[in-house]
């Protein structure tokens, strides 16, 4: 086969049935449509109520804006593929997608930190809180998220420009994804996916460990509390973002960490639509 720095590639992730296709355009459709309208209502309702201008909805806010990007930077073309049976997409398009995935999956990421990290300190720290949590460090922690995810996604699509990848083949995915395009590679990758596994575990593992100890402290706090009644609402406050880190990270893991063999199972494929296009509907 040739080889070319920059390629064609055809999305043969989702099914060629017609009528399987009409059935997955329908539901995905209708998925990514309530995944628009639930985050812009949610963030017309915190714009427009004052008693919301607190640092939890602001980094929800945050996060809903993130969603709305996230999804349309795989929805759309995912839908057009379906409705036109047009599966073709180029090189330059494959890494600006691949671009803004990682952009806006790294901001998921960090803003769930965030949030764990708000949580964190008004349950452990009541008193201080006001103080900790002022809206210029508020403002400072989302600004410096925001740099950290376009540094990490920028090196990482500029990292896939020096490959040379195999024309004309087909990607087994339904938008571009940086696993696929390593296998379809035909110079060598080893020190591209060393130099990315540093960066996905310094930007993957590291917000996550903060996630976890957060709610330790959070546990331990909450143990201390001598009412029920008290226990019960401080982890009302932390029920729903604990809820959206596990579904987050157990479909991310579900995706990546992988055998090799299983790497185009349909599992996969339903895993990274429930983190696409579930979980921000579900915000």
């Amino acid at each position: 086969m040739n080889c070319s720095k920059n390629p064609d590639f055809v999305l043969s992730g989702l099914s060629s049935d017609p009528d399987k296709m009409q059935l997955l355009f329908s539901l995905l459709l209708a998925l990514y449509l309530l995944s628009l309208s639930r985050n812009v209502l949610l963030l017309l309702a915190i714009g427009a109520d004052l008693h919301l201008h607190t640092p939890m909805y602001f980094f929800l806010s945050q996060l809903s804006l993130v969603d709305l990007c996230f999804t349309t930077t795989t929805a759309p073309r995912m839908l057009e593929a379906l409705w036109t049976s047009s599966r073709s997409i180029s090189f330059s398009e494959c890494l600006a997608q691949l671009n803004f995935f990682a952009l806006f999956a790294n901001m998921d990421n960090l803003l769930l930190t965030a949030m764990a990290i708000d949580h964190y300190a008004a349950i452990c720290h009541p008193l201080h809180y006001p103080l900790l949590m002022i809206p210029c460090r508020c403002g400072l922690l989302v600004g410096g998220s925001w740099e950290v995810a376009h540094s990490d996604s920028l090196i990482q699509t500029l990292m896939l420009t020096r490959l040379s990848l195999y024309t004309n083949l087909k990607i087994p995915h339904f938008f571009c994804n940086f696993g696929p395009l390593f296998r379809l590679s035909c110079s060598d990758t080893h020190l591209t996916k060393d130099l990315m596994m540093v960066l996905t575990g310094l930007l993957g593992i590291s917000p996550l460990l903060c996630i976890i100890s957060s709610y330790v402290h959070i546990f331990l706090a909450v143990a201390r509390v001598p009412s029920a009644q008290g226990k019960k609402k401080a982890l009302a406050t932390c029920t729903s973002h604990l809820s959206m880190v596990i579904l987050f990270y157990s479909s991310v893991f579900a995706t990546y960490l992988k055998s090799p063999s299983a790497s185009h199972a349909s599992g996969e494929l339903g895993a990274v639509v429930l983190y696409t296009l579930v979980i921000p509907t579900l915000n």
